[in-house]
């Protein structure tokens, strides 16, 4: 067999995966730049609040959607702006990891439109599911709801990829496991928060979504049920 000299060592990124974690690297980097007076204006200290007061998702903002039967566009694009607004660079590095690593996985198997589908599609249902339970809740900020929605996509693929060598498929709900239990422990020590809700809603999104998008896709899915 006949070895490729000038492949790369490691299989590339999808663009799609870099892309989303540019965008996401790049303004924390803007926001921790002009917080500290390195960059723009003296009101640039003042960016990353702006950034959260006009584009993190509030559930009061929902509940006054369904009150009034409004849904204008500024209020909309919340569900999908949030997250990439993030409050610390922390948070965001988390994020961007998760992406690189869990994005790589699913972006190797699902197209490029497929996976911003279930990016967006995890953050704007983890955000409904949020503001409906916590209407009273903090704002919604951050990228870990769509990655659970990636991490959901992960967890599909693997667990079609066990069932074909004829392992035990339920193995592949190991990682949203141990991410559940480390939220759990974290909680305990800490204080708990709610975004746990739109993290879990996030992740069933991408889950669900992954059903239809993946190849072969419903019909695929119904098949591994019929063998079951």
């Amino acid at each position: 067999m006949q070895q490729d000299h000038n492949a790369p060592p490691f299989n590339p990124l999808p663009p799609v995966v870099i892309a989303l974690a540019v965008v996401i690297f790049g303004l924390e980097v803007l926001f921790s730049l002009a917080t500290r007076g390195f960059i723009g204006p003296p009101e640039a200290v003042g960016w990353r609040l702006a950034a959260l007061r006009d584009y993190a998702f509030y559930p009061q903002v929902l509940q006054w959607m369904l009150e009034t039967g409004q849904a204008p566009p500024e209020l909309l694009v919340r569900f999908v702006t949030y997250p990439f607004i993030h409050v610390s660079f922390t948070q965001m590095l988390f994020v961007v990891v998760f992406i690189l690593a869990i994005g790589k996985a699913v972006g190797e198997v699902l197209s490029f439109r497929a996976v911003l589908v279930v990016f967006f599609g995890a953050a704007i249902f983890g955000a409904l599911a949020y503001g409906l339970l916590v209407p009273d809740g903090r704002p919604l900020t951050g990228g870990f709801p769509a990655v659970y929605g990636l991490i959901g996509a992960f967890t599909y693929l693997l667990m079609n990829r066990l069932a074909a060598i004829g392992a035990n498929r339920y193995r592949a709900f190991s990682l949203i496991g141990f991410l559940l239990l480390i939220q759990l422990v974290f909680g305990i020590l800490f204080g708990s928060s709610q975004d746990w809700i739109a993290d879990i809603a996030g992740f069933a999104a991408g889950f669900a979504l992954t059903i239809l998008l993946a190849p072969g896709g419903w019909r695929h899915f119904l098949e591994a049920i019929r063998r079951r």
